[in-house]
């Protein structure tokens, strides 16, 4: 028997279909990484294709190691020519060999989240930027999102046209890369533009991959981002045989850059593009595929599709409404509690999944108190924590010298006694010369004014030049312990962090872990174990990465994070209008911000694949005030006749909404109600006699005491007073009440 015969018909004609671009809609759970395997299998062993011409392409490093352990299994010999990797990985790769043709060294630093934060800093100190009118935060959204879209900083400044804000974006960004290429250092966004820029300017570059990767194959693909896309299409343009794999109804990362319309318009960019769906489910029930297929049907933006499975439709969807948050998380704990000891479930079967991170507190409370072991994804990434990031800035600066992050953040690490107004002068120093930080320490003896650090400042970089002579000699292993044990970091962390400090340890220990599994896996495939191979593979690691399949406890994530994992037992919580979908997503001028919330809602149910329970509150603290929310609309769009509702309270569809008597609901009839003629007097405290309107109308532009400026877009007059929607320069779209929000109109 063939293992192709193991497949149902659409995936067999899937995998069977290898040559010209091939969009494959692959429904939740329906079995998209067997189909890749299998394609690639059928490539080398019915095709002949050289392994050595394959490139598969996933998002995370979990994915990416789960498909390259299957690859192997079922090709076997020759399955180490094949490249499976992440984007970011294959950039890498190809940067590492390629990129000193755009002007790097090839020993290049990757930046992670905080290294682009501290340099944010630095560069809003040097150009002066008022750092409470431009938070460091929007600056570095703004260009993350340039750098999706191909602008270049010159590009940026052309486009913001007589727009202030944008203009001193578009400089804060040209200093932001001209520190970057400083440091020899590259963005996670760089990853991708450099490549792409590599691949327009040099053809012959270009030429040895699209040789090299006769065959490409990109799995996720309704999460790339414009960038991605452009990389995929360079490298398929010669010889066109690209496969795309993906979800339109399981696209959640607008806000990472994702664009939807790379897999809704693939067939418009590649007009002979083969189309097939994959619609059977292996994963979920019938009734949770009901639900899921109910709710995603009220989207507009999407390719027509129905999961079914060949399952049983199995139980009901539990649905439970609380008075509180509180009593929704002691259900949920005392629920899981209840089954792991009745049904003799496993901890780790369980996932608790909800729309903010905020939400995780009361859940870990509870936790605890009952004593149920959990794990928070998505919480403090452990390459962020400090004591990683000191060790790992050691490693930085004997790697790549240029850094001067790396440098500057362990210059005092443990204290040298090396002063803010040495390390200035050094900086300064540097910046005349036009050499690194760290070049400008090695000739501190010509720094004018360094007096008495001089000792200090040439002590350390004797010391960092001691490592990198040592790195020459020793394994990687004996290089960080060399450190750590050199500069006595463990007994700095007892004297700064006193009870603390052993977690902290620990957490070094875990680092050798790490570093072990590194020359191990390295050993295990005949490549050379390095320095700057190991600094890239932890700065590529993704928070999901992290998740430990084999450990018990329960696991709690929010619903982005739980994108490509399933559960027997699921509870998604917080099932409130406000919270999820958002208030903003509510009021949003464009109905796709409320269709991509309704993917997240569907990709939540699909993660489920016995057990589904669907939870809200009536009424929630939110930012240190009580919030009275009715209930989801998705919860509504699902029929009643797949909901358990237990106590029958809710068991008719038009009782799903808070009674028309509490706060919340008295609030919003005031507003709507107009005020009667005879007892309108006490009401005329937020309108002024005679004036129609709050004084500025749609169009106008206002100022907020808070806010700031912004563009009046919408005006809507209640009974007492009239609710105005703002578009603020900086902090983007408001809704408040004119009585409260004092607006005043900015005279032309």
């Amino acid at each position: 028997m063939s293992i192709y015969d193991s497949l149902n018909e659409k995936q067999k004609e899937a995998v069977l279909h290898t040559e010209g671009p091939l969009l494959i809609l692959a429904g939740a759970g329906s079995g998209k990484t067997r189909v890749l395997t299998h394609r690639i299998a059928y490539l080398i062993e019915e095709k002949g294709i050289n392994p050595w011409n394959i490139l598969a392409i996933t998002f995370t490093n979990k994915a990416a190691g789960e498909m390259r352990e299957r690859v192997d299994k079922i090709v076997g010999f020759g399955s180490e020519s094949i490249w499976v990797s992440t984007f970011h990985s294959a950039c890498v790769r190809i940067l590492r060999r390629f990129i000193d043709r755009l002007g790097y060294d090839t020993s290049f630093t990757i930046y992670d989240a905080d290294d682009q934060k501290s340099l944010m800093k630095d560069v809003c100190r040097y150009l002066q930027v008022d750092t409470k009118i431009y938070k460091e935060r929007s600056l570095l959204a703004a260009i993350s999102a340039a750098k999706d879209e191909l602008i270049t900083p010159k590009e940026y400044l052309l486009n913001a046209g007589g727009d202030f804000g944008k203009k001193k974006i578009a400089e804060v960004y040209e200093e932001y890369e001209k520190q970057l290429r400083a440091n020899n250092a590259l963005d996670f966004d760089d990853l991708l533009l450099r490549t792409v820029q590599l691949f327009q300017t040099q053809p012959d570059v270009l030429d040895y991959y699209q040789e090299r990767f006769r065959y490409i194959m990109v799995d996720e693909y309704q999460d790339t981002n414009t960038a991605q896309f452009e990389l995929i299409r360079l490298l398929s343009s010669k010889y066109r045989n690209l496969c795309v794999v993906g979800d339109d109804d399981q696209s959640i990362y607008k806000f990472r850059g994702a664009n939807i319309k790379n897999i809704l318009s693939f067939e418009d960019v590649f007009q002979d593009a083969k189309v097939i769906k994959l619609e059977q489910n292996y994963r979920s029930t019938g009734n949770i595929l009901d639900a899921a297929n109910a709710v995603i049907s009220h989207n507009v933006g999407r390719k027509e599709k129905k999961l079914w499975t060949e399952k049983d439709a199995g139980e009901k969807i539990t649905f439970r409404q609380f008075d509180t948050a509180y009593d929704e998380a002691d259900y949920i704990v005392s629920t899981i509690k209840g089954k792991t000891q009745s049904q003799n479930a496993s901890y780790n079967q369980f996932a608790v999944l909800y729309r903010t991170n905020a939400q995780s507190r009361l859940f870990e409370e509870r936790f605890v108190t009952a004593n149920i072991p959990y794990k928070i994804i998505g919480g403090v990434n452990f390459y962020a924590r400090r004591e990683i990031k000191d060790l790992l800035a050691y490693l930085r600066t004997i790697e790549n010298g240029r850094d001067d992050l790396a440098v500057r953040r362990i210059i005092n690490v443990p204290k040298r006694g090396i002063g803010q107004t040495s390390i200035n002068r050094v900086q300064e120093y540097a910046a005349e010369k036009e050499i690194s930080f760290y070049e400008a320490l090695l000739a501190a003896d010509l720094i004018p004014g360094i007096g008495r650090s001089l000792p200090k400042l040439e002590s350390f970089a004797a010391l960092i030049e001691h490592f990198r002579a040592e790195a020459g000699t020793m394994d990687l292993l004996e290089l960080l312990n060399e450190i750590i044990d050199t500069i006595e970091y463990e007994d700095y962390l007892r004297d700064i962090d006193g009870e603390d400090a052993e977690s902290r340890i620990e957490n070094v220990d875990e680092l050798r872990n790490k570093m072990a599994a590194y020359i191990e896996s390295c050993e295990e495939t005949d490549e050379k174990p390095t320095l700057g191979g190991f600094l890239e593979e932890v700065a590529l690691v993704a928070d999901i990465d992290n998740l430990d399949e084999t450990s018990d406890y329960v696991v709690l994530m929010t619903l982005h994070s739980a994108k490509g994992l399933e559960f027997p037992y699921v509870f998604l919580a917080g099932m409130e209008d406000g919270l999820f979908p958002s208030y903003m997503t509510i009021t949003a001028d464009d109905p796709m911000e409320l269709e991509e919330e309704r993917r997240l809602c569907y990709v939540g149910i699909t993660r489920a694949m016995d057990d589904l329970t669907l939870t809200s509150a009536r009424r929630r603290m939110v930012h240190g005030t009580t919030q009275y929310n009715n209930l989801s609309r998705f919860l509504k769009e699902i029929p009643i006749t797949l909901l358990n509702t237990g106590t029958g309270r809710l068991e008719e569809k038009k009782n799903m909404d808070i009674p028309k008597n509490d706060v919340y609901a008295k609030a919003k009839e005031a507003f709507r109600t107009q005020a009667f003629g005879g007892v309108t007097k006490p009401v005329q405290q937020f309108k002024v006699a005679g004036q129609k309107g709050p004084g500025y109308d749609v169009g106008d532009r206002v100022r907020h005491m808070k806010f700031g400026e912004g563009l009046v877009t919408s005006i809507t007059e209640g009974g007492r007073d009239y609710e105005v929607t703002v578009d603020f320069d900086q902090v983007g779209t408001k809704r408040m009440f004119a009585g409260f929000a004092k607006l005043q109109k900015i005279e032309e």
